[in-house]
């Protein structure tokens, strides 16, 4: 079947929009991708609605949180329309439509997670049927709704020589290790991006560390570091997962901005490695999605600390631009034809289970 992906980070960089043609099991072809990004309002309202929705001890309306998710319907709804335009391809073709909807908050130590954006409303403005609200399940089951992609990697890694690791670097990092029986162990390694970001944006006014480079010029406050990594998080067993917000960048407050760029960024290597020390068995390789593959010194870093070649996925034929989009769409498949999406290993979840609410047009 073609099936459409969309996926909004807790970047809050813009839309990833992909169409794919799968069966939801072994095959999985990529037809047509583009990135939607969001304008500095959007970006604006969606910060601020995350902030709230913090605040709050669990999901509830307010004008605020309701206005994102209109905005989240809307942008989402351009994305596909634009993405079908372009691929050339008519929206009675598509048999569904992975909708993730955007992260505001991500409690599954309280039972919940919370992702804005209606998938009945998704359905209605482009005509096709929506899956969306992939974790609520997953959580409410024991889970940790996170992460979900691992399903996906062990669709594309499928011929590899395993074991491998999958790591993904957007705003938070998470690694899937692929075993040599094909087997999923995934979760969340610590932040990737996120705070690197957030760091970059107070310090300099600019959106990201464009190639590493502030972080190049710095040196790595060993304090700093260690301190970061003092935290609960480190200590838990996985499967586990991470709110973008459960770390800050306020123990790097005092430095020089590329002091502060450069412990940052090893913060992310450092915490890479910590996961890759908790796998089964060593992987054979260390493929890298996400937009933290762009960045040379995150990837060296990364390189020092673990022994391991990080390798772009690209060089393998995946896109990483695209590939959480890609999973989405996968799993629209997954849920359409009773298949699981998470896993003892990957979610913590007691037994493989199915996910995401189905909207028809």
């Amino acid at each position: 079947m073609l099936a459409i992906g969309l996926m909004s980070g807790t970047s809050l960089d813009g839309i990833d929009a992909a169409l794919i043609e799968t069966d939801g099991e072994r095959q999985a072809k990529p037809v047509a991708f583009r990135g939607e990004p969001y304008s500095d309002t959007a970006r604006s309202q969606l910060a601020a609605a995350t902030a709230l929705a913090l605040t709050f001890d669990r999901p509830r309306a307010s004008p605020d949180l309701v206005a994102a998710g209109e905005l989240i319907d809307r942008t989402h709804a351009f994305a596909v329309h634009k993405l079908l335009r372009e691929a050339g391809v008519a929206a009675a073709d598509v048999a569904a439509i992975g909708y993730h909807g955007q992260t505001v908050a991500h409690r599954p130590d309280r039972g919940w997670t919370w992702q804005i954006g209606d998938g009945a409303v998704l359905a209605k403005a482009t005509g096709i049927t929506v899956v969306s609200d992939f974790r609520s399940a997953d959580v409410a089951a024991g889970g940790q709704g996170a992460p979900l992609l691992p399903v996906y990697h062990g669709a594309l890694a499928a011929g590899l020589d395993l074991p491998v690791a999958v790591l993904n670097l957007g705003g938070v990092a998470n690694i899937t290790f692929i075993g040599a029986d094909g087997g999923l162990i995934a979760f969340d390694t610590g932040p990737a991006n996120g705070l690197i970001d957030s760091w970059i944006e107070a310090e300099t006014g600019a959106r990201y560390d464009e190639g590493g480079a502030l972080a190049a010029a710095g040196r790595v406050d060993q304090a700093v570091l260690t301190g970061m990594l003092d935290h609960a998080f480190f200590d838990l067993a996985p499967p586990k997962s991470l709110d973008r917000n459960d770390f800050t960048i306020q123990p790097a407050r005092g430095l020089a901005a590329a002091d502060g760029a450069a412990t940052l960024t090893a913060f992310t290597a450092a915490s890479v490695n910590e996961a890759i020390d908790r796998l089964p068995a060593r992987p054979r390789r260390l493929i890298v999605a996400g937009g933290g593959r762009h960045n040379p010194t995150m990837l060296r870093m990364i390189a020092e600390r673990t022994g391991l070649v990080p390798e772009p996925s690209d060089a393998l034929g995946w896109n990483g631009d695209a590939m959480e989009a890609e999973g989405f769409a996968y799993m629209a498949a997954r849920t359409l034809k009773g298949l699981p999406i998470s896993f003892p290993g990957t979610t913590g979840v007691a037994a493989a289970m199915t996910g995401g609410v189905v909207s028809q047009p």
